[in-house]
């Protein structure tokens, strides 16, 4: 089985969790290539964080 720090486990949860969109005006994540929120339809968007995701350990 593999291990939490196994190079293809992090891929999958680079992809999966941590490479969003989130929208400043109101919180929404969107897809990683979006041009403007789903939901407000705001063009204030930023990387979702990286580090802010992943626990110690």
């Amino acid at each position: 089985m593999a291990g939490p720090r196994d190079p293809e486990v992090m891929k999958i949860i680079y992809q999966r969790v941590l490479n969003k969109m989130v929208c400043r005006k109101c919180g929404a994540l969107n897809p990683p290539g979006a041009k403007k929120c789903r939901r407000c339809k705001s063009k204030n968007l930023r990387p979702k964080r990286v580090l802010a995701g992943m626990k110690k350990g």
